[in-house]
């Protein structure tokens, strides 16, 4: 078993074991307590901290892009009548694909761009710096290292991908991890985020990949920097009402953003280092909204940090399915044969068409 994971699941054993034996850990918050934020009294935990716990998705930010239109500029948020007109817009399709599933049309209803569907926000980006709403320039490196990745998501339909290995696709692909910080924001399915707390600890449960990001509060000190992991070791501690989250110790193998979200940069080539560190904060405004803000530092591969921020909205009737990537997943090999097939063919064949002609 590799060292990150033998690590992670002696941490995920220990956290749930403490949970068990020292306070009930439940989705929905307790009004123990609590503290004033703008006149409203929010809950605490039975041992004094501020209580984020609940299922949070994040699939109504889902037609919020990452990078915000070049069009706009600095323009932060769309007016009233703007956002009535996108609302018709996602209503429309949101319609459309309610139609095509109760018909049985499964796969155009995926063509419609949705399958959580989502609620359209006021924000015109997810990134809120730099003003601009888009990622920085990458370094030199960055762009070095990004050239060497490889995806099952092409750049542009133009693009000849060769896959040989399983190595030739991301981790994504793979169904290792989305990485950080794109394992949080939003994609169009699987977008749960279940938080639990006990003394001491918070877990951060994803739907996506069903991983369990473990973060201790009680001051510890992080790990060595030799220990690497995909998400990174995180340690967490509480600015009055804030949690805050600083991540290090990544392993730098997995893409920064996925093309998978929204207005990010197509084909998931944007790598991370091993330098890269996050700081996340959590902060409960209402009883079923939390202020999330993520910034994330990386040297090797962005000119400078960008940080994203959007709400967070508790959901208790969410449905939670099971993220079942790897059984019964034939799609790796069938790549891989099908590029074997296809480079054959073209040897066989030089001036025909890139690929055989479909079977009669």
């Amino acid at each position: 078993m590799p060292l990150e994971t033998a690590v992670s699941r002696r941490l995920l054993l220990a956290a749930l074991v403490l949970a068990a034996v020292t306070a009930p850990i439940v989705l929905r918050g307790q009004a123990n307590g609590g503290y004033r934020t703008g006149g409203w009294l929010a809950p605490r935990t039975p041992w004094g901290e501020p209580d984020l716990q609940g299922r949070w998705p994040v699939t109504h930010l889902m037609g919020t892009p990452l990078q915000r239109d070049e069009a706009l500029g600095t323009k932060a948020f769309y007016t009233a009548e703007e956002m009535a007109a996108r609302q018709r817009q996602v209503l429309a399709r949101d319609t459309r694909y309610k139609e095509l599933v109760s018909s049985g049309n499964l796969g155009g209803a995926l063509t419609t761009g949705t399958t959580d569907t989502g609620t359209p926000q006021r924000q015109t980006s997810l990134i809120v710096d730099p003003p601009n709403g888009r990622l920085p320039e990458l370094t030199a490196e960055g762009k070095r290292l990004g050239a060497r990745m490889k995806s099952s998501w092409s750049i542009s339909p133009e693009e000849d991908v060769v896959w040989d290995a399983p190595e030739d696709f991301d981790t994504w692909d793979r169904c290792i991890t989305r990485g950080m910080p794109a394992s949080m924001f939003p994609f169009r399915y699987n977008g749960g985020m279940d938080i639990y707390q006990s003394p001491g600890y918070v877990v951060l449960s994803l739907e996506m990949i069903h991983e369990d990001r473990i973060i201790p509060t009680d001051g510890r000190a992080p790990l060595p920097a030799a220990f690497k992991s995909w998400m990174g070791e995180s340690r967490g501690r509480w600015e009055g009402d804030t949690l805050v989250v600083e991540t290090a110790n990544f392993n730098g193998r997995t893409a920064s953003v996925n093309f998978g979200i929204l207005g990010a940069p197509p084909g998931n080539r944007i790598p991370t280092s091993q330098q890269m560190k996050i700081v996340e904060r959590f902060t409960r405004t209402s009883p079923d909204t939390i202020d999330y803000e993520i910034t994330t530092t990386d040297p090797v591969v962005y000119m400078r940090p960008w940080t994203a921020r959007f709400p967070l909205k508790l959901t208790p009737d969410y449905e939670w399915w099971e993220y079942a990537c790897h059984e019964g997943n034939r799609t790796i090999r069938d790549f891989i044969n099908s590029s074997r097939a296809e480079r054959a063919y073209r040897a066989a064949h030089p001036n025909e068409p890139r690929t055989p002609p479909a079977p009669r």
